[in-house]
């Protein structure tokens, strides 16, 4: 397998849950769990990405490297664009981006994502999917979706209903949810991060949006392992930590 690094993003400050990356999932820290399911990956590097240095005091104290990186990035991407620059990593080099709010993303999903990019070079980015299950993921604006072309080449995301049911039909259409991990190529990653934010984007708030725009290729495909719920506010740890329990006691 081609080979590839991780870089996780992770700031202290959250409208809906301040220092969210120290709260604490079934005895550790979520950045610790994300940081440990990216280590199992095969990840030939692996580096925590924050700003604030209560997040970095805590991942080296799990023993995880950390970058520092400005206060000002508007997106985890920049943050990412900012330690690929300061490392001096190649155009060709290939980062995932492994969410700080994920602690259920499944190692075999990030080393899928970077296994997805490396088999097409053609792409700039690579991401991953899993069928939309309910009619309410399907209307919901929490829930962004993807549609691809034939061969995996994403078409366009969406917070919307698509691909729409239409003339009045009311059976669920065969629609994708499109999961937050990313593989970059750096090159592409410094390109992505240097342009400006285009109409759809800021529309949909959706900053994948802006590679599409720029002509980037994007290829999906969909998750081999079930992600587990990410964590937005204080509320969601509890279905975390519920999923976790359940994960073990399969195990047992």
């Amino acid at each position: 397998m081609a080979e590839f690094r991780v870089v996780i993003p992770a700031r202290y400050a959250s409208s809906r849950f301040p220092g969210k990356p120290l709260a604490r999932l079934a005895g550790r820290s979520m950045i610790e769990h994300v940081y440990r399911r990216a280590v199992a990956s095969g990840a030939a590097e692996v580096i925590v990405a924050t700003d604030d240095g209560r997040i970095a005091d805590a991942a080296r104290g799990f023993g995880a490297t950390v970058a520092m990186t400005r206060a000002d990035h508007a997106s985890g991407t920049d943050r990412i664009a900012e330690v690929a620059a300061g490392r001096g990593w190649p155009p060709d080099a290939i980062v995932v981006n492994v969410q700080g709010d994920a602690p259920l993303t499944p190692a075999a999903s990030v080393a899928q994502v970077a296994a997805l990019l490396a088999q097409h070079p053609q792409a700039s980015l690579a991401t991953l999917c899993v069928p939309v299950a309910t009619p309410e993921d399907y209307a919901s604006p929490h829930v962004v979706k993807v549609v691809m072309d034939q061969d995996g080449r994403a078409l366009y995301f969406s917070r919307a209903s698509i691909p729409c049911a239409g003339h009045g039909s009311d059976t669920l259409p065969r629609a994708w949810r499109h999961l937050g991990i990313y593989a970059y190529r750096c090159g592409e990653l410094q390109r992505l991060s240097a342009a400006r934010p285009c109409y759809l984007e800021a529309v949909e708030k959706l900053e994948q949006l802006r590679a599409l725009w720029m002509g980037m290729e994007i290829r999906v495909a969909t998750a081999r392992e079930a992600h587990g719920p990410d964590v937005d506010t204080p509320a969601d740890v509890a279905a975390v930590e519920a999923w976790m329990a359940g994960m073990a006691a399969r195990q047992d």
